[in-house]
């Protein structure tokens, strides 16, 4: 092996690297725009052609092994004497990877957004990264000058990666994902906090024992704002009742409290989910802010316009005048969509459920009837 990787081979291996990535400088404005359309397409052919969303996953997977054993082998190559990759060569290509990850996960963000929600805080940051990966000035600043900033934007892209692709190629649910790139992530990000170690003293021992559960807790507990990038919402509506053989919402009714007490209330959720996948919601009821109810409900991925599911409440309170919110979650407790409803005497102020359906999100677009070989509406309601 030493043989082979001698230090004049190591050398001109690292020179054509260099060459190549001063022929790519000029054009590396073309790879934010392309990283998105990747994105973009994994996202409509995670269905269709669900071999070919793994396979850009399987993609963006191996670039990133790549990134994290650049400074293994940068350490194998000093310790046997040999030339290590210059500091602006290694930084650019992270640049490409980040600017990568960023720009394909950003769909999947973008779409399974609850957008009246904390989740919105999340989005923008994540669209902030994306902002940041192509100023080549301020990142450059940031990867030279505040090294634990880096290495924390760096954790987080991939979290952003394992949390699009893993439910993408192995089918974990939406909850075994978040928990596995958020154990991922806080491996990657511990680096950052490594000079606190560089006296091995008690205290120092301390303070990064703590920082690390500080960190693990504070990402558990704000799973919440994280959208769950490979499920979504995509329509909803309120009904008095519900045709159970064809999943659809039927009838209108004024939502006094007689009426809702009298008849009771369905509400019908279209989940959206990658084919094969299952996964359980559900249908967390509050009155004026207090839980009131919660049902599980199991549902499962393929069909274009999200699995029909729903819940129907026939107990409600002696007086169920007020505020309703209806969260509809996962498992893991990250939100899917909220529905909103008011019950009161007066029929001016009291809410309608109409059975409407109504769309959620960006999926309101439709941006679907693009995809060619899109089914038609009617062969769609047929499917499950």
């Amino acid at each position: 092996m030493d043989a082979l990787l001698t230090p004049p081979r190591i050398a001109k291996v690292q020179q054509r690297i260099e060459i190549i990535v001063e022929r790519l400088k000029p054009w590396s404005w073309l790879w934010p725009p392309m990283a998105f359309a990747a994105g973009l397409s994994s996202f409509f052919l995670v269905d269709r052609q669900q071999w070919l969303g793994a396979a850009l996953a399987l993609g963006l997977l191996f670039a990133w092994a790549l990134l994290l054993s650049e400074g293994l082998i940068s350490r194998w190559l000093s310790r046997r004497g040999h030339p290590t990759p210059p500091r602006g060569v290694t930084t650019f290509i992270a640049q490409m990877i980040h600017q990568e990850t960023l720009f394909f996960t950003l769909p999947f963000i973008l779409v399974t957004t609850v957008w009246n929600s904390g989740q919105t805080i999340f989005a923008v940051l994540v669209g902030g990264m994306a902002l940041l990966s192509i100023i080549d000035p301020l990142y450059f600043k940031v990867a030279e000058r505040w090294r634990s900033l880096y290495f924390i934007f760096h954790a987080l892209c991939v979290f952003l990666v394992l949390l699009v692709t893993l439910p993408i190629m192995v089918h974990l649910t939406t909850g075994q994902s978040l928990l596995l790139a958020l154990g991922i992530t806080i491996l990657v990000a511990l680096p950052s906090f490594w000079h606190l170690l560089k006296q091995r003293s008690l205290k120092r021992w301390c303070a990064f024992f703590a920082l690390t559960v500080l960190l693990s807790y504070g990402a558990w507990l704000g799973r919440i704002w994280v959208p769950p990038a490979s499920l979504w919402m995509t329509s909803s509506a309120l009904s008095p009742a519900f045709d159970v053989e064809q999943r659809l919402p039927q009838g209108s009714m004024t939502l006094t409290p007689d009426a809702i007490s009298a008849n009771g209330l369905y509400v019908y959720t279209a989940i959206r989910a990658p084919r094969g996948l299952s996964e359980t919601i559900t249908h967390a009821w509050h009155h004026n802010g207090e839980l009131m109810d919660v049902v599980e409900l199991n549902i499962n991925g393929g069909r274009e316009q999200g699995y029909r599911a729903w819940s129907h409440k026939q107990n409600f309170p002696e007086d169920p005048s007020g505020d309703w919110r209806i969260d509809i979650m996962t498992d893991a407790g990250q939100r899917l969509g909220l529905i909103r409803f008011d019950v009161s005497d007066d029929s001016q102020q009291a809410s309608l459920a109409n059975g409407e359906i109504r769309a959620s999100g960006l999926s309101g677009l439709n941006l679907r009837r693009f995809v060619p070989g899109r089914p038609s509406d009617e062969e769609a309601r047929h499917e499950d």
